[in-house]
């Protein structure tokens, strides 16, 4: 079975809400987050004053609010979709504000 692409409508939509999220919960500007997309994953990085950090991996799975979470894990330097144990895994809940509400518990700014 092929992997499913994300969508370019999907696209604009987690663009929308990125950008949205960036403006109204991020708690500075200095600092936001960065969609980029390859085939059905969309990475969730974040800009923290010019330096890129990975945050999360999520897997496109034909609707927009149903992802699968893969945190990133700096003592591996990989995605980990097994690792459930992190703070902020509570706000995970196939959303991407529910990813972005997790990343910032899991890598304060």
């Amino acid at each position: 079975m092929g992997k499913k692409r994300i969508p370019e409508e999907v696209r604009a939509q987690v663009e929308a809400i990125v950008e949205q999220f960036n403006k109204e919960e991020m708690p500075s500007p200095r600092c936001f987050y960065v969609p980029r997309f390859g085939g059905s994953h969309l990475y969730l990085d974040r800009n923290e004053r010019g330096r890129i950090v990975h945050v999360c991996r999520l897997k496109y799975n034909g609707a927009i609010d149903n992802w699968d979470l893969a945190i990133f894990r700096y003592s591996r330097e990989r995605y980990d979709p097994e690792e459930w144990m992190f703070p902020g895994a509570e706000h995970v809940d196939g959303t991407v504000i529910g990813a972005m509400r997790a990343g910032l518990e899991a890598y304060p700014v």
